[in-house]
């Protein structure tokens, strides 16, 4: 998962493996893409307290990432790569993307970087949650572990009762987690036909239309800095949507995944030079929960995805299902 209502369109179960995998190269850009996630949404929080509202930094996020997504395509796959069939599923992937992205750029607004960037881990376990109630996916004992550890997580760092963190700031991150959870499934299912790439640029472009009417409504003049910073955050975002990308062609998902939580890391880092924050120790125990979560089931799904390909492998006529 990634941190930003954009978690990367999985490998369809039956896909063939890559020809070639450069397992280095795909660590390094994913530590790249983390590293550019947590600049754009310190950038978005600075520029929420500078007077940019939420429009204009989801507006300009989205439309400085969009050539540079589609230029990415067009020099690796030819501009053609970009024809879907499937218009109306990206269509309804876009709406709910839109809603995630707000929630989850809000959770950065409300509440410390830390606390935001830890509770949007959540993701796995809502997602564990939403495919066994949805999906009706088989989930065993391990999983339900996992979530249980996750959520005493949550708990432990958020300390509901203490009145650190504003609760509505918390409402918010957990609400993304779980859009951000859903919008796991619907890529689940979009990935059979469509690759990442492909799924990223419909997303940005169907995403500015909408956004650009908003725009009439809500856009402000800015001095130079603040411009300076909005560039800045719609470069770094599409270079992680870049480096994400670019780090699925180069290795399966279950060897970059593990890359996402060094955005902990850097989250940390920037709140203590930029707005002198430090996380509590309870923040620290909470976090261990809840990457310690995220990790095993991803782990968990990685043994399920194997073993359907085996099947598949064994069993070529038939269709795999999940």
């Amino acid at each position: 998962m990634t941190s930003e209502a954009e978690p990367a369109p999985p490998a369809p179960a039956h896909a063939p493996l890559a020809r070639e995998e450069r397992p280095f190269m795909a660590i390094g850009l994913r530590l790249l893409a983390m590293f550019s996630i947590s600049i754009m949404f310190a950038s978005a929080k600075l520029l929420n307290g500078w007077g940019v509202n939420l429009v204009e930094t989801l507006f300009y996020r989205q439309a400085l990432a969009l050539p540079m997504v589609f230029a990415w395509i067009a020099f690796t796959d030819g501009p053609g790569a970009v024809r879907t069939s499937r218009i109306g599923t990206h269509s309804s992937r876009t709406a709910l993307g839109l809603f995630g992205m707000i929630l989850n750029f809000g959770s950065y607004i409300l509440l410390p970087l830390t606390e935001a960037t830890t509770i949007g881990f959540t993701m796995p376990i809502f997602g564990t949650i939403l495919s066994a109630l949805i999906l009706r996916e088989r989930t065993g004992i391990h999983r339900w572990s996992a979530v249980i550890m996750g959520f005493l997580g949550v708990i432990i760092m958020t300390r509901p009762d203490s009145g650190h963190f504003p609760l509505i700031g918390v409402a918010v991150a957990l609400t993304g987690a779980v859009v951000t959870a859903l919008i796991s499934i619907l890529l689940r299912e979009l990935g059979r036909t469509e690759g990442a790439a492909v799924t990223v640029f419909w997303f940005t472009f169907l995403s500015v239309p909408p956004l650009s009417v908003l725009m009439i409504f809500y856009a402000q003049p800015h001095d130079t800095a603040t411009w300076a910073l909005l560039v800045l955050m719609g470069l770094s975002g599409g270079i992680a949507q870049l480096c994400m990308t670019g780090a699925l062609r180069w290795a399966p998902v279950s060897v970059v995944l593990p890359m996402d939580y060094s955005t902990i890391i850097w989250s940390t880092i920037l709140g203590w030079l930029i707005w002198n924050d430090w996380p509590l120790v309870t923040t620290f125990i909470g976090a261990t929960f809840i990457v310690a979560s995220g990790l095993y089931i991803a782990l968990r799904e990685h043994l399920r995805i194997r073993r359907t390909r085996l099947r598949h492998q064994a069993h070529p006529a038939q269709r795999v299902k999940g």
